[in-house]
């Protein structure tokens, strides 16, 4: 007996419940107040009454596994089933239905179904992907749920939107994987045959039988070979006939029918025209050209007889002569012919094969085996090249307008530059001269020019030489020109000759070489600073002035003279552990046997020179930095006191060397490097500081002028050379000796 419906009598239905939230079913949608969720639960997550539960998104086998969300765990995972449907065919008295076969795809990661149907040739039917990847649902009356792998089996059927598909296999993976699920696989069964198919191989094997037709289609070559062709690089060398030449073909071969088609590679300006085909497309035979035939004779196919149906006057058909015995014989070139280095006759042409591209290349190595594919160069030999000769110089002008008025017809001038690169990068810019300067004297036998001397400068930008006479009768620049500026040919050459004359290079200018400029024979005796640095500075270019090679020039020299030490030894008995310039000189010249030149005897010393202590007086240094400071008009030393005392925290007047030379660069005190450290070095202390006040002072050359420097010319600065009798500019007179064996013997010289 059940209680009355009396308060007090009943149970509460909410006890035990913490959830009573409310669901959102209604919104609004472009203004609109609409339904927008029919799948949300009632009051608390209950469902409304009516409304079903909708499935997860996959069912996957239960079992041991990790947690993983099934886009990873199932990525890449399909399962594959074979099924077919019957479709209907009405209003065809042939066939009622057609079997038409599909694969059905279903994607574990998301219970996403594609359906594809594989193509058939000719089939006539719109065939390949059925149905797009996406989940679909169940049919009626469960359309709300979707299809998961729960839903498939081996002979069973599915719906999708009305059509049904009958699955009757599936591969592998899909078998395991059901049977991990717990699935119990139903046995593989068989396609059905498509009726209309079985009629027609039916019909086709009783036409066979009855009226044999030819054993070879062209239909199915054309189908199999369609776009298939065989290119060859051939050569035709037509050169031995009157006004012949060498012509370059390209021949290609068409697989589909057997044919050729030949064209012309034309180069530019070659004065041919450009024709569309050297020949057009069709079989060509091996010996050409044959005799003449009338229209009908070469054919394929040869018609015995057509045969109608006696009730209609349309033709139904024909007999082919499968044996060929009326045919004409006439021999085609075929594939099989072709190959490089074979000569085809291409109606009465001799082509030959050169090459082949790489589709040739893996057709016969394929189909025939040929792994030998060495081209044959199609290019013609170059032509001996003629040696084009111009007439001799004709003494108007000079040598190169002369030659530019043979090679052109409109005269023009030589360039003044022909290399701009190598005068834009040998130009003379900032301390940079590029400039070598020697100085020389004149070899002659007249008394009145022995003593004269001369500055023989050599421009690397352009490769011109100028002479310059240094004189103290020119109370202006002291010098005179010699020689003006431009390039100098080297003796012992023709005038009239037709090829270019030779010049002066930089490699022909060094210390005891022997010059010939206008008739005049200078010996180069010695050189400036600038010059030998530059020279050492690019030994590759100066062979006479790399250290390297001289070095190894001496060692084959040591090897015959005996011990070199001991000359050494006894050269320097007080073991002073150097040695004077000259003594050097007579030894290293006498080792050398004459085979070393001034210029690499100079490179030597001055790699092993003794430095000279320098011991100037502090007026003359100062007066040497008030030189340049008045040259430059530099003034500006209370800014340089004033940053001085900001420096000096402690107010000594005292600064270390290091900040006072760091002003000095800051402030662009224009004073070289090496006058600016011996200043500094005699202002400094015994703590290495200086007093900024009286350095800056020193410096003034306003309040404190000092007396001009009187400047000693260089034609009364004499040194004691003995070699050659005449003023050196070797700034240098001590050589280290032992370090200079260390390096030519591997040995130090105790």
């Amino acid at each position: 007996m059940s209680l009355p419906l009396l308060p007090g009598y009943s149970f509460s239905r909410n006890a035990g419940k913490k959830r009573f939230h409310k669901s959102q079913h209604w919104g609004f949608c472009n203004n609109v107040s609409m339904l927008v969720s029919e799948s949300k639960p009632g009051i608390g997550g209950e469902l409304i009454p009516g409304q079903k539960k909708e499935p997860k998104c996959s069912v996957f086998p239960k079992g041991m596994g990790s947690d993983a969300p099934s886009w990873v765990a199932f990525d890449k995972q399909v399962l594959s089933f074979d099924a077919y449907v019957e479709d209907e065919v009405p209003d065809k008295v042939q066939e009622n239905y057609r079997i038409r076969r599909y694969k059905i795809l279903f994607y574990l990661e998301d219970d996403t179904i594609q359906v594809n149907e594989p193509e058939v040739k000719n089939s006539g039917l719109l065939q390949g992907t059925i149905i797009r990847r996406h989940r679909i649902s169940l049919p009626p009356p469960d359309e709300n749920e979707f299809y998961t792998v729960n839903h498939f089996n081996i002979n069973t059927d599915v719906v999708f939107y009305g059509r049904t598909f009958k699955i009757y296999d599936c591969d592998a993976f899909t078998k395991n994987f059901l049977k991990k699920m717990g699935v119990k696989l139903s046995p593989p069964g068989q396609c059905p045959d498509d009726p209309y198919l079985k009629i027609w191989r039916k019909n086709l094997d009783y036409k066979m039988r009855v009226y044999p037709r030819e054993s070879s289609y062209p239909l199915k070559r054309f189908l199999e070979y369609d776009r298939k062709v065989l290119r060859f690089f051939c050569l035709w060398d037509d050169s031995n006939s009157l006004f012949g030449d060498r012509r370059e073909l390209v021949l290609n071969y068409f697989l589909s029918d057997d044919t050729i088609e030949i064209k012309e590679l034309v180069p530019h300006n070659s004065g041919r025209d450009g024709m569309p085909f050297f020949l057009r497309r069709k079989k060509l035979p091996k010996y050409g050209p044959p005799g003449v035939y009338q229209p009908g004779e070469v054919t394929d196919k040869l018609v015995l007889n057509i045969y109608s149906n006696p009730s209609a006057s349309q033709l139904h058909g024909y007999l082919l002569d499968s044996l060929k015995l009326g045919k004409l014989e006439q021999e085609f070139y075929k594939d099989s012919d072709l190959s490089l280095g074979t000569t085809i006759n291409v109606w009465g042409r001799k082509v030959l094969l050169c090459d082949c591209d790489e589709f040739t290349k893996t057709y016969y190595k394929n189909k025939y085996g040929i792994e030998n594919f060495t081209s044959i160069s199609c290019k013609a030999p170059p032509l001996p090249k003629i040696e084009r000769k111009f007439p001799p110089y004709t003494g108007f002008g000079s040598e190169e307008d002369s030659l530019l008025s043979c090679i052109g017809l409109w005269p023009k001038p030589y360039p003044h530059l022909k290399d701009v690169k190598k005068f834009l990068e040998n130009d003379s810019y900032g301390n940079e001269s590029n400039i070598l300067r020697f100085l020389a004297k004149l070899i002659t036998n007249q008394y009145a020019d022995m003593d004269r001397l001369f500055i023989i400068s050599y421009f690397l930008s352009d490769d011109t030489i100028s002479v310059f006479e240094p004189t103290e009768k020119n109370p202006v620049s002291g010098i005179r020109m010699f020689f003006k500026r431009m390039h100098v040919k080297k003796p012992g050459q023709r005038d009239f000759k037709c090829e270019l004359s030779e010049y002066f290079k930089a490699q022909d200018l060094y210390i005891g070489a022997q010059v010939t400029v206008n008739g005049y024979m200078f010996l180069l005796f010695s050189a400036d600073e600038y010059t030998l640095k530059l020279m050492e500075k690019n030994s590759d270019k100066f062979p006479l002035s790399n250290i390297e090679l001289i070095l190894e020039k001496l060692r084959e020299k040591t090897s015959k003279s005996g011990d070199i030490k001991q000359i050494f030894r006894a050269a320097d008995p007080g073991v002073t552990k150097k040695m004077d310039y000259n003594a050097f000189r007579d030894i290293v010249m006498t080792i050398a046997s004459g085979k070393l030149t001034e210029q690499e005897f100079i490179t030597i010393a001055r790699h092993y020179r003794v430095p000279d202590e320098l011991c100037l007086d502090v007026n003359v240094l100062i007066a040497m930095a008030h030189e340049q400071l008045r040259k430059k008009n530099f003034e500006s030393f209370e800014s340089l006191m004033d940053r001085c005392v900001y420096q000096d925290r402690e107010r000594k007047k005292v600064l270390p060397r290091k900040d006072i030379r760091r002003l000095c660069k800051s402030s662009r005190l224009p004073l070289t490097d090496d006058l600016l450290g011996s200043l500094l070095s005699i202002f400094e202390d015994s703590e290495e500081q200086i007093n900024y006040e009286s350095f800056f002072c020193a410096l003034n050359w306003r309040i404190h002028p000092m007396h001009k420097l009187v400047e000693m010319s260089a034609l009364k600065e004499k040194y004691d050379d003995v070699s050659v009798k005449m003023p050196s500019l070797i700034p240098f007179k001590y050589i280290d000796y032992l370090t200079f064996l260390k390096d030519l013997c591997g040995t130090e010289e105790q």
